[in-house]
């Protein structure tokens, strides 16, 4: 079976490629880090098992499965297990969490074995479902507690233009202030509804309701253009595909 491994993070498509490896019935067609690639890459060859990944930012595994569960079958891969139960009610072809083990793949691929005489699954209800469930599992930051000066401030996020690290500390940008907190960049991807902040570079997160539109510099690297701020946010290599739609 060719095989699509579909998921933004570098060393979680590292282990997977791995497994996938070690499953003789498995041969690796290649790997994407965002849906617009996967898309594209289901569009052009065949592809009869994508291992996708739930949660990934700007266009998330479900906007995948959406896209691409008629053209071949969907193994999710994911670190939260809410979903689970209706996956397999709803009849996905299987559903596995993170860390993925040698066993649990080899046990998805038997089911996927399974149907590949058949259509895809239909995963309208389900897709329907997940996303209610990922809206309603997951307690998302809603405030920070930022400081000016010698004063602790209140900032929701939804005034938050962007975050950028700042040696040890994180600053919080809104339309007319700045606030500096210590919570570090990599605990607020965690934190943050990735459908509200993308990370557009190692050190910067953006609130997408801010963004008001991207141009190129002089070396051609793409720059963030804010709503209500003056500054360019630079975007990095690894962060042009959440702008390809735009």
């Amino acid at each position: 079976m060719n095989c699509l491994i579909v998921d933004d993070n570098k060393m979680a498509r590292m282990a997977m490629k791995q497994l996938v490896s070690q499953v003789s019935e498995l041969t690796l067609a290649g790997e994407c880090d965002n849906a617009m690639d996967a898309y594209n890459k289901v569009s052009k060859e065949h592809i009869d098992l994508i291992l996708l990944d739930i949660e990934m930012p700007g266009m998330t595994g479900l906007d995948v499965a959406k896209q691409l569960g008629t053209r071949a079958h969907v193994v999710f891969v994911t670190a939260f297990d809410q979903h689970a139960v209706t996956a397999f009610e709803q009849g996905a072809v299987d559903y596995v969490l993170k860390p993925v083990s040698l066993p649990r793949l080899a046990t998805a691929v038997s089911r996927v074995k399974e149907r590949l005489g058949r259509a895809p699954a239909d995963l309208s209800g389900l897709l329907r479902e997940l996303a209610v469930q990922r809206a309603e599992g997951r307690n998302y930051l809603r405030w920070v507690n930022a400081s000016v000066g010698q004063t602790i401030k209140l900032i929701t996020v939804e005034e938050i233009c962007y975050f950028k690290a700042d040696s040890k500390y994180t600053l919080v940008v809104t339309a007319n202030a700045e606030s500096l907190i210590k919570k570090p960049i990599k605990e607020l991807c965690d934190e943050l509804d990735p459908t509200q902040f993308w990370q557009i570079h190692r050190s910067t997160l953006v609130n997408v309701s801010y963004v008001a539109g991207v141009t190129r510099d002089y070396r051609g690297h793409l720059q963030v253009k804010l709503k209500q701020r003056n500054e360019s946010l630079p975007v990095s290599e690894s962060y042009t595909h959440l702008f390809r739609q735009m």
